[in-house]
């Protein structure tokens, strides 16, 4: 009997590429492939790509050629290359790096099996590159990175027109996924564990306009806020243009949905806004902001900002030092603007020379730095509520502490004394030391609360079904236990979160179905009853997680 092929898939840029990615793992793995081992060499190497950067060329190919030899000494190897820098080359990637077998893009993500296999057969590098979405990526099988954690694609492709992003011309015009196809994806994975979901998309904010309700996101997070055993909710990247009081609405009153925002701002100057045709200026973006934290006092607020934009002057930078102060970012993703070919910012005259663009850099850097301590600072002796997680503390091991993310999504770095939490498990402890990228809990949890994502990580440890053992070890002096999660219903055996999905989601559209019915009341109204339910240079990562490019 033959053994199974090997895959393995390196994945560069936004979490809506690491969302692409768990879903080419699982058309593989529903090919017959088996994920490499870490120190083997796999029968199958997939790059998905990023084309936001200007080093993204670069790295791609070197990659390729340290791959060549590779190859070379093991036969029926074979190379893949998708994601947005495939959209853009297309069959440049064959003729500079021949020994590339696959070349597929962003709207047929879902071809890459059958793409392997008629490259296998006829020896010939295949290159299917399709101008329009297919489908859409979240019906597709996957196999998701994090047992307890979960990205949930509510729409792909982008219709703003920065001047500055490729973004569009590679993703394609805005596409909307239905709410009941959302909520359905969402409930079969709270089903399997998950206890925290991230909803994607290009622009959030702009989602339910394909399908005319300008206000369909506010109640998509009020519906998410009904679904039982989803103890965490968050979303990126919303627009600033888009921004309504709906949401902030929505984000206040529904106690799932985690008191975190990632609002990018790309530059603090208006005339440089304007020519990023960005369509909000500062004092609106500072209005937002405003207007979020007399909502949610306890909102951590990050960004993105983009420094040496062509024409950018030094009145122009120090307006954007001074939105930082203003702002009191808990984190920011900061970018030295590079030409992209293909966006109309590359034609612009009046670019900025590199060493500028450099010292600017140096001096935002610091800047947020110096903000975000200062903000951090200010949780030393309070007590947080962590998510454990995998991955989190690269020097865990050194120090003996464990890694997760609060409530806001401050990184947090915590003494586990004992008590043992599993990735997925809640955690609560008291901050004991501030840093500008993280926060650091040294005193003894106060307790302990196993989780169903803690359970669905120890089964796929342990190649065992999951058991409903969630509850509170309570460590605390003053002996109080947090209250478990809510139980959750009974799931189907036998069917992936994708396959309930589907289910539930054909089961919605007939008509005047009973789930149809609710979806339509938890999305039209909103839960009105008020129940409570890039670029040259490094990113700097202020304890935030990565979201990937600018927008």
């Amino acid at each position: 009997m033959n053994a199974a092929r090997t895959y393995q898939i390196r994945t560069y840029g936004c979490q809506m590429n690491l969302h692409d990615s768990e879903r080419l793992a699982g058309m593989l793995e529903r090919a017959g492939y088996q994920r490499a081992r870490p120190d083997d060499v796999p029968d199958v190497v997939v790059f998905n790509t990023c084309a936001v950067r200007e080093n993204a060329d670069n790295r791609l190919y070197g990659n390729l050629g340290h791959l060549m030899p590779v190859k070379a000494s093991h036969p029926g190897m074979q190379i893949a290359v998708g994601g947005c820098l495939a959209q853009k080359d297309r069959d440049t990637i064959v003729r500079r790096a021949p020994w590339v077998d696959v070349v597929f893009g962003t709207h047929n993500v879902g071809s890459l099996p059958a793409l392997l296999e008629r490259a296998r057969v006829h020896q010939q590098a295949q290159v299917e590159i399709v101008e329009a979405l297919e489908r859409f990526p979240s019906v597709l099988p996957a196999r998701r990175e994090s047992p307890y954690a979960a990205s949930v694609a509510i729409s792909v492709g982008c219709n703003n027109t920065c001047t500055f992003c490729i973004v569009p011309s590679l993703r394609g015009r805005e596409e909307d996924r239905r709410p009941g196809d959302v909520l359905a994806e969402v409930r079969a994975l709270a089903s399997e564990g998950v206890i925290e979901v991230t909803l994607l998309g290009q622009n959030v904010n702009s989602y339910g306009v394909g399908f005319g309700d300008r206000q369909a996101f506010g109640k998509l997070l009020r519906a998410c806020g009904e679904i039982p055993g989803l103890e965490r909710v968050r979303f990126t990247s919303p627009h600033p243009r888009d921004f309504t009081d709906d949401v902030i609405e929505a984000m206040a009153q529904t106690p799932n949905v985690m008191p975190s925002l990632h609002m990018p701002l790309q530059s603090g100057s208006d005339a440089v806004l304007r020519a990023m045709r960005r369509s909000y200026r500062r004092d609106k973006y500072l209005g937002i902001l405003d207007r979020v934290r007399a909502a949610i006092p306890d909102a951590a607020i990050t960004t993105d900002i983009i420094v040496g934009f062509p024409g950018e002057t030094e009145r122009d930078f120090a307006d954007t030092l001074d939105l930082v102060r203003k702002a009191r970012f808990a984190g920011a993703f900061t970018f030295q603007y590079s030409v992209r070919p293909g966006t109309p910012a590359a034609a612009m005259p009046d670019q900025v020379p590199p060493a500028v663009v450099a010292e600017r850099y140096g001096r935002l850097t610091a800047l947020v730095a110096e903000v975000a301590a200062r903000e951090n600072a200010a949780f030393t002796g309070r007590e947080v509520e962590v998510l454990v997680a995998e991955g989190e503390g690269r020097k865990d091991g050194v120090t003996h502490r464990a890694s997760g993310r609060a409530r806001d999504n401050r990184l947090v770095h915590f003494a586990p004394a004992g008590t043992e939490p599993r990735p997925g498990d809640v955690v609560t402890t008291v901050v004991t030391q501030a840093a500008p990228h993280f926060l650091i809990a040294d005193a003894a949890p106060l307790a302990v609360r196993r989780t169903c994502g803690g359970d669905a990580w120890q089964a796929r440890r342990e190649g065992t079904p999951g058991r409903a053992s969630a509850g509170t070890l309570p460590m605390s002096r003053r002996g109080a236990a947090l209250r478990g999660p809510r139980r959750r219903g009974a799931v189907p055996p036998g069917l992936t979160s994708e396959e309930r999905a589907r289910r539930e989601g054909g089961a919605s559209k007939r008509p005047g179905s009973a789930r149809q019915q609710s979806e339509e009341r938890a999305t039209e109204e909103g839960n009105a009853s008020g129940r409570p339910g890039g670029e040259r240079g490094a990113t700097v990562l202020l304890g935030m997680p990565s979201v990937g490019q600018p927008r």
